[in-house]
């Protein structure tokens, strides 16, 4: 079994944490993960969409696909409303209550960038008797600029336009217990995880027993990151966020293995190999099922690719929200997946 660096995928982590990356807005982070994929020595290519692949070379010369996602949840600029503040449109599905009162950075098209907050329309109690009850939805919220404006035109000649991306501040703290908590761990746990399998082949120079192909996508939070993979690839693992809550059995510290979610079924005979090598390997793990969630290994499905296919990832709390999780998940999610790509 390789050895997986904590520090190193923590480390990583945080560095695409501060990264903003809303769907359709990753040329940045793009980058950041060429170059480190380049630091361990691997060679990369950008697929038309946007997104990466490593390229690993194995053993043998059939081919594992590994894919995860270093987009996020974000919004666009949808209109700029006469008094200078800016309507947007969500990217990604997540609760408008949960955007409410958060900062955020405006990116236009020239690359400047300035900061605002999201705001109900009605953002003061001490104004408005309704405040507390009006619905968190698109037309009651806004995106109050932290430059001086008061107009349409104000705005206009900071440069900003509709279509311009948004990114949210990920508030990100990295806690001594292990605990991250952050927004957009997913899936930047799940890209750090599988950059430990990488760090780990590359630091100890074994080859697995596959050729991997790890495809790092940038439109999985709007439902086609994995549309398109490598004709080569028969088999694919999807390493993406794990759910909690209500009757699901996977906590923090846990690595879901999803059986089935709202695509439906994974394939039988990989999920059984993940769940027998979680227990070889002693790594703490929940098996369980999304009704409302989908992946890149779905989306590569629907895209028609005919693979085998399974997801498996770190569990977090409070998903599409204020997201927690612990190191002690992600650094099993990399054990699993390199438990997997060893095997003969």
């Amino acid at each position: 079994m390789i050895s997986i660096a904590r520090e190193y995928m923590t480390d990583f982590l945080m560095k695409l944490l501060a990264t903003p990356s809303p769907s359709g807005f990753c040329e940045r982070i793009a980058s950041v993960v060429e170059d480190e994929a380049a630091t361990l020595g691997y060679k990369t290519e950008r697929t038309p969409k946007g997104g990466v692949i490593v390229t690993v070379p194995g053993k043998r010369g059939d081919i594992l696909g590994i894919s995860a996602h270093v987009d996020t949840l974000g919004g666009m600029v949808r209109a700029i409303k006469p008094n200078g503040m800016i309507r947007f449109t969500p990217i990604g599905g997540y609760m408008m209550q949960s955007v409410e009162n958060e900062y955020c950075r405006i990116h236009t098209r020239d690359g400047r960038e300035y900061e605002g907050t999201v705001l109900p329309v009605k953002p003061s109690v001490h104004v408005y008797g309704d405040a507390r009850d009006m619905k968190r939805e698109e037309a009651n919220m806004e995106i109050r600029i932290d430059e001086i404006v008061a107009s349409k035109t104000d705005t206009l000649a900071l440069g900003i336009s509709v279509g311009d991306f948004i990114s949210w501040d990920p508030r990100t703290r990295r806690l001594e217990n292990g605990y991250i908590k952050s927004r957009h761990l997913d899936d930047k746990a799940g890209v750090a995880a599988v950059f430990g399998l990488l760090q780990g082949l590359s630091v100890s120079g074994r080859l697995p027993e596959r050729t991997l192909k790890i495809v790092i996508s940038v439109y999985e939070e709007v439902g086609h990151g994995a549309s398109y993979i490598p004709s080569d690839i028969r088999e694919l693992i999807a390493v993406d966020m794990g759910a909690m809550g209500d009757d699901l059995s996977g906590t923090e510290k846990d690595v879901s293995i999803c059986a089935k979610d709202s695509s439906g079924p994974y394939d039988y005979g990989m999920t059984s190999k993940l769940i027998e090598l979680a227990k070889r390997e002693r790594i703490s793990y929940a098996v369980d099922v999304y009704p409302q969630y989908g992946s890149d290994a779905s989306a590569a499905l629907r895209g028609g690719s005919n693979i085998r296919a399974a997801l498996i990832g770190p569990v977090v709390h409070a998903s599409h929200g204020m997201e927690r999780t612990h190191v002690q998940a992600i650094a099993g999610t990399a054990s699993l997946l390199a438990a997997y790509a060893m095997q003969a």
